[in-house]
């Protein structure tokens, strides 16, 4: 029987920042708007993006206008060269013509033809963008889309609650944390040993693996980019990047020669609990400052939230000494179904849910997949990632300019910290005494997004994003 299933590889997207909901998702709603030109043999002379909601109000900060037109013009945010894309983009600009997947030419202005609707949403979802092909004057397609966070797409009539995923014929079906429970306790299996079985329903063994250390080599490859790059972050907020300031001064100006020599000098070196901190702290800062630089990142389960599983996964390598394949891949294998327990039953959307559903999230996620990897046990595990989202409840995504660089840089290094402390926290406690389940945490969180004010989620019209007075023009 086909079920719905959130691979590992849906939970981790390769990608470039800023923003997975608003960067990555209209960037892939693009590259699926052209896949349907091709389809229907569509040549437009004239193609308009228009994007409402909280991609309106700060889709600029976030990039959405650069997407859009790499999405149009066919790079794939995967393999594209990240440190040519504001010059393709400044060409589009200069020229008022757009290549078409990459091969034909259409008028296409982006200070014209990407509108932006900041008083108006579509129904389904805030994140949603239009994309219309003319020929002449003639309307000849157009196609509704919805970044639903992480990453994922909708296509407007085909959205099965706020879940796109694949189908496959799984053996453990897992919607909730009693259902990941249940078979764990069935088939006394680990939790990254459930999650792998389900991924041989749609994948072999040794395609999986090698996805896994893929995904892994992004992440330390982002890590050792932040922790090497100076100057100043992009967007007109004049933030300075730490990370590689905070590395000369750990390894007292060091010079290393690649990424295993410098981690090799991290271990030898860092040995009290506050220089540990600091490097936690370090990484998780690089992969954010990649990040809103435009670089490449992997979704974790989003952009905005991508270097806590990074910075925890180092600190599991560098620090516990669990750096075998074996180890990342069970790190990764166990929190992606944390994270997809929390899309299905609430959201991994700022847009829907505030900074709880990405760094709240990714918290959790990190938790239960270091107290798996240090020997917890499965109720452990699901402990651990319910102590790290109750304590992100409530959480808001205010984002001052509308770039993800403050605070959500810095939420990256709490998200990380919370996340180890919510692991030896686990790891030291009896599960039977639990007052909270990780299924109690997922609802709240979902009822506090509910509940939760619209102008602190991701809009930049509440909180610090309108008490800092940095002197902007609108992003």
């Amino acid at each position: 029987m086909l079920r719905e299933f959130i691979s590992v590889f849906d939970m981790f997207k390769i990608g470039v920042g800023p923003s997975s909901s608003h960067t990555l998702g209209p960037w892939r709603a693009a590259l699926a708007f052209l896949q349907h030109l091709q389809e229907k043999q569509c040549y437009p002379e004239a193609v308009y993006v228009h994007l409402y909601g909280s991609l309106a109000k700060t889709g600029k900060g976030h990039g959405t206008d650069l997407a859009a037109v790499m999405g149009l013009m066919g790079e794939d945010p995967v393999t594209c060269d990240t440190e040519s894309l504001s010059v393709k983009m400044q060409q589009v600009k200069q020229r008022k013509q757009l290549p078409l997947g990459g091969h034909i030419d259409v008028a296409f202005d982006p200070d014209t033809n990407i509108r932006f609707h900041r008083q108006e949403s579509l129904p389904f979802h805030p994140n949603g963008m239009i994309f219309e092909a003319y020929v002449g004057d003639q309307l000849a397609l157009n196609e509704t889309y919805y970044s639903v966070g992480g990453g994922f797409i909708v296509k407007e009539g085909e959205q099965t609650g706020y879940v796109q995923t694949s189908h496959a014929d799984i053996p453990y079906p897992i919607d909730t944390a009693a259902d990941l429970l249940y078979w764990c306790q069935t088939t006394g299996n680990s939790i990254s040993e459930l999650v792998i079985e389900n991924e041989l329903a749609i994948r072999d063994e040794a395609s999986i693996r090698k996805g896994l250390m893929q995904i892994w080599e992004v992440m330390c490859q982002c890590v050792y980019r932040g922790c090497h790059r100076n100057g100043e972050l992009p967007g007109g907020l004049h933030v300075k990047r730490r990370a590689a300031e905070l590395n000369r001064r750990l390894l007292k100006g060091y010079v290393d020669q690649d990424y295993s020599d410098w981690i090799g000098r991290i271990r030898d070196t860092a040995i009290a609990f506050h220089e540990i901190l600091d490097w936690v702290c370090c990484f998780a800062l690089a992969v954010n400052e990649e990040n809103a630089a435009f670089g490449r990142v992997v979704t974790a389960p989003t952009n905005g939230a991508a270097g806590v599983i990074p910075a925890v996964l180092h600190y599991l390598t560098v620090f516990r000494k669990h750096d075998q394949p074996e180890d990342i891949q069970r790190f990764l294998l166990t929190a992606s179904v944390i994270g997809g327990i929390f899309k299905k039953g609430a959201t991994i959307s700022a847009a829907m849910g505030g900074c709880q559903a990405e760094i709240g999230v990714s918290a959790a996620m990190a938790a239960a997949a270091l107290t798996e990897a240090l020997g917890g046990t499965q109720r452990q595990c699901l402990m651990a990632a319910e102590i790290a989202m109750e304590h992100h409840l409530g959480l808001t995504c205010d984002p001052v300019g509308g770039l993800v660089q403050i605070p959500c840089i810095e939420r990256n290094t709490m998200g990380a910290v919370k996340a180890i402390t919510a692991a030896q926290l686990a790891l030291q406690s009896n599960p039977d005494l639990a007052k909270v389940s990780l299924d109690a945490v997922v609802k709240t969180m979902w009822q506090t997004a509910l509940d939760m004010n619209e102008k602190y989620k991701e809009t930049a019209e509440g909180g610090l994003a309108v008490h800092i007075p940095l002197g902007l023009s609108e992003c």
